[in-house]
Parts: C-alpha cells; structure tokens; sequence
C-alpha cells in the first residue's frame, strides 16, 4: 500500500487502528484480547452479556478510550448488555451467539488491517461510468467513458461533494468494530459527525421497550448472517452539494422565494395508501427528510421511518462513520446497501422478523 493523501488520512483519528509506515496495525494488547475472542469463550472467558461488556470495557481501555472524559459511559450501558444478552433472549440464542459469532466477528476484526490495505490498493481501480444503477454497475468500470474518481475511506466534509466506495467484508468489519465500541468518540462532535458506537442502542433498552430490544435482534441477526457467508458486493456513499453560489456548476441551491414563488408545476407522481417505501418496486429512488445527522436516533431509541431502515439495512449505519451533518444544500446518496430483515409495526409496536431468505437481498 502506497501512502494515504491528506483527504484519506482524515479517517485516521477515528479509527482504532494504527498507521505505521505504509501498514495498518492493532496496537499490541487490543491484539492479544482479540485473537483469545477468537479462540472462543474457552479462551476469552466471554460468554454472557456481563462477560462482554467487560471485555470491551477493557480492551478500550487498552486503546486509550475509557480515559477520557466524554468517553466514560453511564452505568446503563453495562446493565443493557448483560440484560439483553442474559434475560431478553433464548439461552440457546445466547450460546450460539458466543459460541459461534463473537469468535467469528473477533476473526473478522483481526484481519480489519489487511481488508483496509486492501481497499486503499484497490480503490485506483473504480472508475464513474456514464449508466448503471447498482453500486456494482455504476463504479464497475466497464463500459461507457470513464474518468478516475476518489472512492476511498475518508471524512467526506460538509460542503464538498465526494463519494466513498466500500465492500461489504469492510462494512461488516466497521459494524463489528462499532458493535465493540472501538471507534473513538472524543473528536466526532467538533466535527458534526454522529454517534457511531453501539452503547448507545444497549443503553436505552430498559426505558425504550420492545422496539429497542427488536432493533438489537435486526443488527444481532446481520452479524449471525454475515459471519455464516460474507457477501461480495459494495455499497457506495456519496455527498451531493448544489453550491449556494452561481459557478461553474449549471444548478445552484434555490433560495426560500424560489419555492414560494414558482409557477411551476410538479411532475406527475402517484400516491399508495398501503404498503412501505422498502417493499416498492426496484429501481425507485428512495427519499428520507428525516435528520440532518445519517442515521437520526438509529444508535440510541429512536424507532421511526429512518431509524427503523438502518436497522433492516445494516450496512448504511457505516455511513455513520465518516459523513458530517449535512447542510441545506446537500443530500446523501447510498446504493447498494443490503436488506437482511422485515419488521412490522413502528416505535413501540416495531417488531422484527429475523429471517427474510437463505438469499441475500439487494435494494438500492
């Protein structure tokens, strides 16, 4: 791997890994504490709700994080793993989960260096093509003119339009890493980037009622399927700006009068009094007003419209990671991301139907 630019070493403050030379390491300790998770609760003694948050209370601790002071949590977050890990599920459920996927997910976390180095190598590679409408076809390269574009991981700043293309290995990585509690918090707020952490989903589960324990089961679920066969595609983020100011770009962002003046008449479009915006027909765009933060109160106990998708498409909280909030002007755009569950009802009635198909679904 070659040297990262300014642009793509923004990440690093966020990440729990370090950059020594051209390499990408874990620091020693959080090392030893992963490859004994992978080995198994004969090894890592993990093995309940209360086992695990003390096992990620100490490997943060190995990586600096409990030391500071907006990084220490309040006594619920401990009380929510070991209430949803030791009581809310079935005891099978429980075993299955530290017996099978935490060893597999600890596995996943040891090779997050290589996958990293593997997409800053690979990311020469994507090119914009002119046509395509999957995250796959559009950055494929084949066909159609092309010009080289920057999709690596990287802070994609308010204001500046840039894409971020990720595979799903390395998205499942980054939730891994999210679900431990690994990603630094200390800096996200100076820079308007939301939460992206897990404790906040443990914390609330006690006041927050069934809804909060069945968005747990959705993101527990991703990561049983996950580890039982990783999926191939990749998922593409990109921040879109219309400037405030007339330049070279043909479209600016309209003021208030605009609107309130236009005589313009709308396009057509059709109104469906059933149904839900993730059960339409493919290839519709899909429109979320929500929060001006990705992903709203999806990581604490918000339980509506954008809450609820993030929880059924796992894959756009990593989105989380690196979009600051977005201002009037822009839009955020996610192709690719994968449903891996269904739910029925909302907030306090959400309940979550963990197996959709043995298939890997897509919707854009």
């Amino acid at each position: 791997m070659t040297g990262l630019s300014d642009d793509e070493s923004s990440i690093l403050p966020f990440i729990p890994l370090i950059l020594r030379g051209n390499s990408f390491y874990w620091p020693p300790r959080p090392l030893d504490a992963l490859k004994a998770l992978s080995s198994g609760p004969g090894s890592s003694l993990v093995d309940s709700g209360e086992t695990l948050f003390d096992f990620i209370v100490d490997i943060r601790h190995e990586l600096g994080l409990q030391n500071e002071v907006d990084e220490r949590w309040p006594k619920s977050v401990g009380k929510g793993y070991a209430l949803f890990f030791d009581d809310l599920i079935p005891r099978a459920d429980s075993r299955k989960w530290f017996g099978e996927t935490v060893p597999s997910l600890a596995n996943l976390m040891l090779r997050f260096p290589v996958i990293l180095e593997n997409h800053y190598k690979e990311n020469s590679t994507h090119y914009r093509v002119c046509e395509g409408n999957s995250a796959d076809e559009k950055y494929s390269g084949e066909g159609n003119q092309r010009s080289h574009v920057d999709t690596s991981l990287r802070i994609l700043h308010s204001q500046r339009p840039g894409i971020v293309i990720l595979s799903q290995e390395l998205i499942a990585v980054l939730l891994a890493c999210a679900l431990f509690c690994l990603f630094p918090k200390a800096q996200r707020w100076r820079h308007e980037l939301p939460v992206i952490n897990f404790d906040g989903l443990f914390a609330c589960i006690s006041r927050a009622g069934e809804s909060q324990e069945n968005k747990i089961k959705c993101i527990m679920h991703y990561f049983e399927r996950v580890c039982n066969g990783m999926p191939s595609g990749v998922v593409s983020f990109e921040r879109k700006v219309l400037p405030f100011k007339d330049n070279s770009f043909p479209i600016v962002y309209p003021k208030a009068s605009f609107w309130s003046e236009s005589r313009i008449p709308l396009c057509p479009f059709k109104v469906m009094e059933t149904g839900t915006i993730e059960d339409h027909e493919k290839e519709a765009l899909e429109v979320d007003f929500a929060n001006a933060y990705l992903g709203g109160g999806a990581l604490s106990k918000g339980c509506v419209q954008e809450e609820i998708r993030f929880m059924i498409n796992p894959e756009l909280i990593a989105g989380m990671l690196f979009f600051p909030a977005m201002q009037d002007n822009e839009a955020i755009e996610i192709v690719g991301a994968e449903r891996f569950s269904k739910y029925e009802g909302r907030h306090d009635l959400l309940f979550c139907i963990l197996h959709l198909s043995i298939h890997f679904l897509k919707d854009s």
